[in-house]
């Protein structure tokens, strides 16, 4: 508990805390099984993390930990959207630009995605085996790191300039360098999440959410700059706005 010194600050410390206790009764009841059980399951080192940054308290540990979890889950569905919104737009621009309906595939062995070369064709000898190849599934296959490298100063050049279209909506003056590090950024955070790590620390270790509202409003941003609102296309899919301010009210908490 927060103490303030004399008693009007203890009465509001007090109020601060009694308010928090009530937001967030839910995860204070979701934690059935005792600390040293879930230190089993999850691992010591895993754990401590959460626990220093709660100052020594396990409770909010471990809903710091469910935070970060639910952080990730919602962060996952909406960089999905992004992705497949993302790699629709650039398959439609070469699509029209090249004239070729399996541009990929001849990009990849002639073309500017030389350097995805083995990734493509790969996917595509997959696809092929299976009985299943097609040029919209061999787009649905690729990674979004593959999408990404569009953007790269190379690639845009070999390109012949025009990946920019993608983005009628774009801010005045955004660059191809601009954008491929904006996307780059996203791609890396993306990463993250797939590799389990924990979104909500800085690099000392304490509770840090800021640079996850960040990614969060790039990838509006950049939905926008297709012509799209994402009120619509998120509708009915949880964004993590929720949960960062959930942690921000952990963290004054602690």
């Amino acid at each position: 508990m927060l103490l303030l010194t004399g008693t009007t600050g203890y009465y509001n410390a007090n109020i601060v805390y009694f308010c928090y206790v009530c937001k967030h009764f839910q995860e204070l009841f979701w934690i059935r099984m005792k600390y040293e059980d879930y230190e089993k399951a999850l691992s010591t080192p895993r754990l401590d993390k959460y626990r220093q940054a709660c100052n020594g308290d396990k409770n909010k540990a471990l809903i710091l930990y469910r935070y970060n979890i639910k952080l990730c889950q919602k962060f996952y569905g909406i960089l999905g959207v992004l992705e497949v919104v993302l790699r629709n737009a650039i398959n439609v621009h070469y699509h029209s630009q090249l004239s070729d309906s399996d541009w990929l595939i001849t990009q990849a062995q002639v073309g500017f995605l030389i350097n995805y070369q083995d990734a493509i064709i790969k996917e595509r000898n997959k696809l092929v085996s299976s009985g299943d190849y097609s040029h919209d599934k061999l787009v649905a296959s690729l990674s979004f790191g593959v999408w990404t490298f569009m953007f790269s100063r190379n690639c845009y050049k070999n390109s012949g300039k025009t990946l920019l279209k993608v983005f009628p909506k774009k801010t005045l003056g955004l660059n191809q360098k601009d954008i491929y590090d904006d996307l780059d950024r996203i791609r890396l955070f993306r990463n993250r999440i797939a590799h389990h790590e924990p979104l909500c620390f800085n690099r000392s270790g304490r509770i840090y959410v800021d640079y996850v509202q960040r990614i969060y409003d790039l990838v509006v941003k950049y939905i926008d700059f297709m012509g799209y609102e994402t009120n619509e296309l998120f509708y009915g899919v949880e964004t993590p706005i929720s949960t960062i301010y959930k942690i921000k009210e952990l963290e004054a908490a602690i």
